[in-house]
């Protein structure tokens, strides 16, 4: 993907905003970023998901169903934090930069 470095903060906000509000799994978001036009393999965001857990963000548990198993996500109370936190930065740049569009025209 172009501009991956910069749009890797958005996807952790996608990530943490859907994590807050129900668990995930990492197929389920390979698929919901697909929708917002990021296309991630495994590779990227299975790293990203470690990272933000590591970092205390999200919370694992594993599923088992017959033979296979799932590693289910959850925002904890520090990634919800962060998120509402996000929120407000992003609220108050994109008011900037749609500003900055508005005077241009």
């Amino acid at each position: 993907m172009e501009h991956q470095e910069l749009l890797a903060g958005l996807i952790r906000l996608h990530v943490l905003h859907h994590a807050a509000e129900h668990e995930i799994y990492g197929q389920w978001m390979i698929d919901g970023l697909a929708h917002h036009g990021y296309r991630l393999s495994p590779g990227t965001l299975y790293p990203m998901l470690h990272s933000l857990e590591r970092k205390g963000y999200l919370v694992s548990r594993e599923e088992r169903k017959g033979s296979s198993r799932r590693k289910l996500y959850r925002a904890t109370d520090k990634g919800r934090e962060g998120l509402a936190v996000a929120k407000r930065q992003l609220r108050e740049f994109t008011g900037e930069a749609m500003q900055d569009n508005i005077e241009k025209e």
